[in-house]
């Protein structure tokens, strides 16, 4: 089962995808024809808001060369299908969104037995790639969590990688979180004996049960030091 972990898969100015490092012609590769589509929510209260990311998400698939033959929403309004809609997909993509939150509505549906054994191609959008790790580093977003005993850092995911994914990291490498730098203060102290991948925007892992590779620009951060991998049009090969 292919899986595009990304940290976003847009293009930042079109409604369309993102064609940097190959993400677009990787895509192709694994997906042609009628393709039925499946977006998993983040928020699966937020009906409004999931029908409006669902619909850009569809368009800039379309705007990229893909057709679909069906595409459907999945959230609370109709997660009784669930079993049905994820076997019928052909494509499922894992919205972005608040990690904790999209993870619990994972398990409710029960979401890691329903893809085991199915031959998907799988696009995770930041939130959406966190949750496919098999232990999460959910890193703290919120007033009050950074310094909260009760914030969940770390929980189970989908164990579709074992790759701890940071998203936006161009975006958010510079944050302060209740008084500490999200990554200096925050970030590189949790990852002593685990490895934290960041991706910029336009970055993304493709795997599946053979190989992991990154393509475009990352960094690894371990034992409390960040190094950069690769950058963007390179390929790093995760051993």
């Amino acid at each position: 089962m292919p899986y595009f972990l990304t940290s976003s898969p847009l293009h930042p100015d079109r409604d369309e995808l993102n064609p940097a490092n190959n993400f677009v012609t990787n895509l192709k590769k694994y997906l042609n024809g009628e393709i039925a589509g499946l977006f998993i929510c983040s928020d699966p209260d937020s009906y409004e808001m999931t029908d409006k990311y669902s619909a850009s998400m569809k368009d800039s698939f379309v705007n990229s060369g893909f057709s679909f033959v069906s595409f459907h929403t999945l959230d609370n309004r109709n997660k009784t299908q669930a079993k049905y809609l994820v076997a019928n997909a052909d494509l499922i993509i894992l919205a972005g969104g608040y990690p904790p939150l999209q993870n619990s509505f994972f398990n409710d549906i029960d979401l890691k037995n329903l893809l085991s054994n199915q031959d998907k191609v799988i696009v995770g959008f930041s939130a959406g790639s966190m949750n496919s790790a098999e232990v999460v580093y959910a890193q703290p977003e919120f007033e009050g969590e950074a310094t909260s005993k009760d914030y969940q850092r770390f929980y189970l995911g989908l164990a579709l990688t074992k790759v701890m994914i940071l998203p936006h990291y161009q975006d958010v490498k510079d944050e302060v979180l209740d008084g500490k730098k999200l990554f200096e203060d925050i970030t590189y102290p949790d990852s002593f004996g685990r490895k934290f991948y960041a991706f910029n925007d336009g970055t993304y892992l493709l795997g599946d049960s053979k190989s992991e590779k990154i393509y475009g620009q990352s960094y690894l951060i371990s034992e409390g030091v960040i190094s950069q991998l690769s950058s963007d049009d390179e390929i790093y090969q995760l051993s």
